[in-house]
């Protein structure tokens, strides 16, 4: 019931290394308050956003978790044999809930453990002998051990049972699994305290002939068909392996006793031999495997089948032409700010409402011992977060340590002494960049465009005359884009402030530590500053309705390469295709789950400038020197922001 947040700090290792009581405290203490400051109760920091619906479920946990606590205390240090049957009891009793139909098993644990106490009783050793865990888990091991039971045969269900004798028990299909060389019959180990072995005679029980006789045994009882499977080859280097001996001199007998008509061993016409993979093109060849039908019905594996051949089909556009126009009247500020950030990703979610992105909510239950680039991220924006909220640098670390994210113990350490230097680096500049100390807030914008078509949304980050974005990732295309339509919204709403944006955050290369982008007041004039604002929201509203018919021909970080180095006389198609196009140890926009799709695979830079433009692509505000669909769609996106915007690592 507890969210991917919640469950976090409940990690198996950490229960059993004893630092679950960290993260319990902290969802106790944070159902009673909240980690507003960075401020610890008693060392703890409160877990945040506990909700009321959730406070019964983390008390229902933390009883569990006392109740474990218990028993694990109860259950590790030495004691007499009665003691340990009431210590399990209890567990027991504390720890599991039996429905009536089922409280029989409850019967029998106290049964066993009750003949332990007997037993101990009539040798003197119960109320004297203390045993350890581990003497006590031997003496219940054999008890304790999960033993057949009655199979439902002839009921007419499937019937999954160990291979025991059923000479009396016919069945329609037996299938016997795993008869692998080495495996069948089974090896009885040798024990030195078996006088038997020592001095063996006939009739002695041998399990290796035990098992053929059930082999025959299940032979005899399939009055339809027998199955049997064998690895037939070696998983790693593909070598033929012999099925086990029974089944081999199975075989033999039927070469002995069957003639084909082509003469050829009968054995060709019952042993199968399935591929390794699931895409061998055999699964789906008609008679490769079984006679008259196809072996396998998997359409993603016969996708790779055709593939391997040859005979896939070369897939066609994403969309055969592009979709009819339908032109909000309002949009979002934060939909165009989506936009221009991941412009393939805004078309699919926001005009066919897919998701083509890969998420996993699996909890790591392991102690992490270093970090991971997100992890360390993570640490850094929320410490960036509690300084930037006038936390003190000691007491967000301390708060960071007492979240449970970092390494246990002194392996975090490296962790904080790498971010924080970073950290206080990028506090510094964007305090610098906010005169007067003003708090940031947020502003309503709300504009209406030539042709009537309205902008409406929310600014955050608005402190006095500056709209400041501050984040512990490196600044990247992506930012400042999104600084730039919100500084456009912002200056078209209020034209007389003289807005400015600044954006702060890791430096984007190694020249420096910290990346300030600035773009400074669009004009001196009030009337003016609106003018340019409106005009260069029409541009992108433009190009937001283009891409809401169809995927967009560009990505955001490779047009802001081919942008930038065509604005700056350099090769634009180099700086464009580095920007695309992976690298052996880095994933880039190619391989993006979007883009993947609508280009049909990881398309090249060179095939996303095959493209010419179309005639609707031409006249004011396109370049007309760029030749290619993408260049022409890059630089009228990133035209305004290029002319005025300033770059500098600090």
């Amino acid at each position: 019931g507890l969210d991917a947040e919640h469950r976090a700090p409940f990690k198996l290792d950490a229960l059993a290394a004893g630092t679950w009581r960290a993260g319990l405290d902290r969802l106790l203490v944070g159902v009673t308050m909240t980690e507003e400051d960075q401020r610890l109760f008693g060392g703890v920091l409160p877990l945040e956003d506990v909700e009321s619906g959730a406070i019964d479920l983390a008390g229902r946990f933390a009883e569990l978790i006392d109740r474990l606590r218990a028993a694990l205390d109860a259950l590790s240090d030495e004691k007499t044999i009665d003691a340990w049957a009431d210590a399990i009891a209890a567990a027991a009793d504390a720890l599991a809930a039996t429905p009536q139909r089922d409280a029989w098993q409850r019967s029998e644990l106290q049964r066993i453990l009750d003949d332990v106490r007997t037993e101990a009783a009539d040798g003197g050793a119960g109320a004297t002998i203390e045993l350890t865990l581990p003497e006590v888990r031997a003496l219940l091991a054999e008890r304790l051990q999960g033993r057949p039971t009655r199979a439902n045969f002839r009921t007419g269900h499937l019937t999954i049972c160990t291979l025991v004798p059923m000479r009396s028990v016919p069945h329609r299909v037996v299938c016997l699994l795993g008869l692998d060389d080495g495996v069948f019959p089974r090896r009885a180990p040798r024990d030195g305290d078996d006088l038997l072995l020592q001095d063996p005679h006939v009739g002695d029980r041998d399990s290796r002939t035990e098992d053929r006789q059930m082999l025959l045994d299940a032979l005899m009882a399939a009055t339809d068909r027998l199955i049997v499977t064998y690895t037939g080859n070696d998983e790693r280097t593909n070598t033929p392996k012999p099925p086990a001996v029974p089944v081999g001199e199975l075989l033999d007998a039927v070469d002995r006793t069957v003639r084909t008509d082509d003469g050829s061993p009968a054995r060709s016409r019952v042993v199968v031999r399935h591929p390794l993979q699931p895409f061998d093109a055999r699964n789906f060849t008609v008679g490769a495997l079984v006679p008259g039908r196809a072996w396998s019905f998997d359409r993603v594996t016969l996708e790779g089948a055709q593939a391997l051949l040859g005979e896939r089909e070369i897939p066609g556009p994403f969309l055969p032409a592009p979709l009819p126009e339908d032109p909000a009247p309002l949009v979002e500020v934060e939909d165009l700010v989506r936009f221009v950030e991941r412009p393939v990703r805004a078309f699919l979610r926001r005009r066919l409402g897919i998701s083509v992105a890969e998420w996993s909510d699996e909890i790591d239950d392991a102690l992490p011992v270093e970090l991971d680039g997100l992890g360390e991220w993570g640490v850094g924006q929320r410490l960036l977060d509690a300084r930037l909220a006038g936390a003190d640098g000691k007491a967000a670390a301390k708060a960071e340590i007492a979240r449970g994210t970092l390494p246990p113990g002194v392996l975090g350490r490296p962790v904080l002494e790498k971010v924080h230097p970073t950290v206080e680096a990028i506090v510094e500049q964007a305090q610098a960049c906010i005169s007067g100390g003003a708090d940031p807030g947020s502003v309503d914008v709300r504009i209406t465009l030539p042709g009537g078509r309205s902008l409406s949304g929310t600014v955050p980050g608005v402190s006095g005359d500056v709209l400041r974005t501050v984040t512990y990732s490196r600044v990247n295309p992506r930012h400042r884009l999104a600084a730039w339509v919100r500084l456009l919204t912002l200056q078209a709403t209020h034209p007389d402030v003289a807005f400015q944006a600044v954006t702060v955050g890791r430096a984007a290369s190694g020249q420096g530590t910290v990346t300030v982008a600035r773009i400074p007041a669009l004009a001196d004039d009030p009337a003016e500053r609106r003018e340019i604002a409106i005009a260069h929201l029409t541009t992108l509203l433009d190009l937001f309705d283009r891409g809401m018919r169809e995927p967009p021909p560009i990505a955001c970080l490779a047009s802001a390469a081919y942008a930038e180095a065509a604005a700056d006389g350099r090769n634009a198609e180099a700086a464009g295709r580095e920007a695309w196009e992976s690298g052996w140890n880095f994933d880039k926009e190619d391989k993006e789950p979007d883009h993947v799709l609508v280009l049909g695979g990881v398309a090249s830079f060179a095939e996303l400038l095959e493209d010419p433009p179309r005639p609707d692509e031409q006249g004011e505000g396109w370049d007309a020197t760029d030749r290619t669909r993408f260049g022409r769609h890059a630089r009228r996106l990133w035209a305004g922001l290029l002319a005025c915007e300033e770059v500098a690592d600090q």
